[in-house]
């Protein structure tokens, strides 16, 4: 671990992942070690750092075959998730060791073992670290696998910051200048696992983007929460999603309560369209919770009403409409309380999870299928059933934040290498 943080710090951060990476492939004898980050789509993985270790030459970077995708000398393939053993690893969060009968034919050798490796940090998946070895790893090696994947995660987490390539590994599909401002907005980890609470959130982008964002943020003893819907589509519902993001963030960062928080918005939205001679509305659900009590403020500015997963029953949750942000200076926002017990799931989602193209889904029979499900897969299930429905073409953005609330603020979750083993979704069939 030691030499690993060492490499890490030593390298650019270009070269941080091979570097750290390198040092555990040494360690294990291990032939070939590789990095796979999570891509953009949430349906696949992408080896970024592909290191074959030869005792003689050291650690090379090798290329990856005619499938993978260059620029200079970066390099990366796509992986679908297919249900086979890197999903499995990804979903259960679980290590996977693969022994050589049950790997397919490769270019690695007859008698190699496979270790795939969770690379996750508070639920959010990372990626996935694999490694080649000549042998069957004893317990205690699977173990150490587990937590230097877990500590590689902080090492991308870190380097990212400095540098492009790691999201330039994640783009399978290029993304317009729309997408690009949309994209920036989401918050930087789309999961969050805590004692009290297990959040997740997903977009799935229309064509032409039409300004759906998400956003939390964690306090001490409150999570602020939102979910936004900006009018039209493109480059000006973006920068209208800008703005409205941007000031509730502003107006939380200044310690503003939850209706000032709507309201500085609200106007703020208003003086952009007065000086700018457009009209800018957004519609949303903004809320907090008190982790203390559990109690759930939200104010709904003519949004969609969310669901309330409690038990084996679903419903939407009765809440005053008030108007979307940005059209009146006198428009009056409430805030409507409700109570969570443990157990509860409840779920807020963009128009374009109700278009009339998806008209076949029965979006509260879905939550209620879903509930096994970590809200990390959860959120991609819903959005993958509109999508089917629509025959992958959507009208208007999709957009899910699912939170799970299990009460008891201030204990510890049960975390093993950057995930509570008691709240994964259960492995594949």
């Amino acid at each position: 671990m030691a030499r690993a943080l060492e490499a890490a710090e030593s390298a650019s951060p270009v070269e941080a992942v091979e570097a750290v990476t390198r040092e555990l492939g040494l360690a294990l004898d291990a032939t070939r070690v590789s990095f796979l980050i999570a891509d953009l789509s949430g349906r696949a993985l992408v080896r970024l750092a592909h290191i074959r270790i030869d005792p003689s030459e050291g650690a090379v970077v090798v290329p990856l075959g005619p499938d993978e995708r260059r620029d200079l000398e970066e390099s990366a393939t796509v992986v679908p998730f297919d249900g086979g053993p890197a999903e499995q690893a990804v979903r259960s969060q679980e290590v996977r060791v693969i022994a050589p009968g049950s790997r397919p034919a490769g270019s690695d050798g007859p008698g190699q073992w496979e270790v795939l490796a969770p690379v996750t940090q508070r639920g959010e998946v990372i990626g996935l670290l694999e490694l080649i070895l000549p042998e069957e790893p004893p317990a205690d090696s699977v173990e150490e696998i587990a937590r230097f994947a877990h500590l590689l995660a902080f090492v991308v987490i870190a380097n990212r910051r400095h540098t492009d390539l790691y999201e330039w590994g994640q783009r399978t599909r290029p993304l317009s200048l729309s997408a690009e401002i949309q994209h920036r907005l989401l918050p930087g980890p789309q999961t969050c696992e805590a004692g009290a609470f297990t959040l997740a959130g997903w977009l799935e982008p229309a064509a032409a983007i039409a300004g759906d964002t998400f956003d939390f943020s964690l306090a001490r003893d409150a999570l602020h929460l939102s979910l936004t819907d900006a009018m039209g589509h493109g480059v000006g519902a973006a920068l209208a999603a800008t703005l409205c993001v941007g000031s509730l963030r502003n107006a939380r960062n200044e310690g503003a309560a939850l209706l000032e928080q709507v309201g500085a918005t609200n106007q703020a939205l208003l003086e952009h369209a007065a000086a700018s001679g457009l009209e800018d509305f957004v519609t949303g659900l903004v809320g907090r919770v008190d982790l203390r009590t559990g109690s759930l403020d939200l104010v709904n500015a003519a949004h969609v009403a969310p669901y309330l997963a409690r038990g084996d029953h679903v419903s939407t949750v009765d809440l005053p409409v008030d108007l979307p942000l940005g059209l009146f200076e006198d428009t009056t926002y409430r805030a409507s309380r409700i109570t969570l017990t443990p157990g509860d799931r409840v779920v807020f989602v963009t128009d374009g999870m109700l278009e009339r193209n998806a008209v076949g889904v029965d979006l509260s029979a879905a939550i209620l299928a879903t509930r096994a499900l970590h809200p990390r897969e959860a959120v991609r299930s819903l959005a993958d059933r509109v999508l089917i429905a629509t025959g992958q073409v959507l009208s208007d953005d999709a957009t899910v934040l699912c939170l799970d609330w299990h009460g008891g603020h201030g204990q510890d979750r049960g975390s093993a290498h950057g995930a509570d083993r008691l709240r994964v979704s259960r492995p594949l069939a």
